[in-house]
């Protein structure tokens, strides 16, 4: 018997008996929302962490006979992260709660994914959603991809269902096309339209210990940003593969190999961005690039002190910095907290 199926007898059973929610022997303390009081029933929650990432490289092709663009990109996850509690509830309906109020809505792609999960199980309840944002939103970071493949990497090892790693990867393509990146994290070549995913070992950091992260008051659709996109911005992937060939290698990463084909559309229509590099320049970084379709620039750093000076400094201009590195989640695998 799955743990779903003996925790439904259990709420069935305490429906019944009309026992006392506050009389359970698991209680949650400081929850100010009245119902994270669900959360009380024993093994009925659980906390999991969904990563930002950036692109290292973003080849675009050009585009597709499904209007999508053919790309080649190697991403890379970081240690900023979103956190969501998972609850379990006796209905069968889906709610998010959010601490950024305009997600709280069943449009949100982490309540699609429960919903398409759902529908792989027979259990007979619904699921609560609160997610704590820390990525933020319309970036070029991934934040609503990484939070739907964590919902799907949680409930689906929470309740063992047995679907493959393909059916896994083509529930999450039909969520959005950076959602298989995030099954796995860490370094990877995506390519098609991000959804042909292959990891890449860890490589030594070098130049990028540590990354230093802007994001400028502005928020950027990634459609709008590709239906801007000309004829000369396009590559032959050459970028991406020489990435993941030297990394294969084993060699060192060089600066030359980081490219991205939104970045000069996006600087010269957008002048909060181009303001926002050429001040990430001025206050001490070497190498300063756009992440996806923006807004938000990154830049790497050898050492501590340089990211945390420069941080120091863009902080104190106003701008909304974070000082990140990579991380590399376990393949497949989901950290409960």
């Amino acid at each position: 018997m799955q743990e779903w199926q003996i925790l439904a007898i259990f709420l069935s059973q305490a429906g019944k008996r009309r026992i006392k929610l506050d009389k359970l022997p698991i209680s949650v303390q400081n929850a100010p929302m009245s119902h994270a009081q669900q959360a009380q029933i024993p093994g009925s929650f659980h906390f999991v962490r969904a990563y930002a990432k950036i692109n290292l490289t973003l080849d675009v092709l050009g585009k597709r006979t499904d209007g999508y663009h053919e790309l080649a990109t190697v991403m890379q996850t970081i240690d900023l992260y979103d956190t969501l509690c998972l609850t379990l509830t006796e209905d069968r309906h889906i709610e998010v709660f959010c601490d950024t109020p305009e997600l709280s809505t069943r449009d949100n792609l982490a309540a699609r994914a429960a919903e398409r999960i759902l529908q792989h199980t027979t259990y007979p309840g619904g699921l609560t959603i609160e997610l704590s944002k820390r990525i933020p939103m319309a970036a070029g970071l991934g934040g609503g991809s990484s939070d739907a493949a964590a919902v799907l990497l949680a409930l689906q090892e929470w309740w063992k269902i047995p679907l493959s790693q393909a059916e896994m990867v083509a529930l999450a393509a039909s969520l959005g096309s950076d959602v298989p990146f995030f099954l796995t994290g860490g370094l990877a070549l995506c390519e098609g339209r991000g959804e042909v995913v292959t990891p890449l070992s860890s490589p030594e950091t070098g130049f990028m210990r540590w990354l230093v992260l802007v994001k400028p008051p502005i928020g950027l659709s990634t459609a709008t940003i590709f239906r801007q996109l000309s004829a000369s911005d396009y590559t032959d992937g050459s970028y991406s593969r020489a990435f993941s060939a030297s990394v294969q290698a084993g060699a060192g990463l060089q600066k030359s190999f980081l490219h991205n084909s939104l970045e000069r559309g996006v600087l010269e229509r957008y002048p909060e961005v181009s303001r926002a590099k050429a001040d990430m320049l001025h206050a001490g970084a070497q190498w300063v690039q756009l992440s996806g379709s923006g807004p938000t620039l990154f830049a790497p750093f050898p050492e501590l002190k340089a990211a945390f000076d420069v941080q120091q400094r863009l902080q104190a201009q106003g701008h909304a910095v974070y000082l990140s590195h990579a991380v590399h989640p376990n393949s497949g695998n989901v950290r409960f907290y």
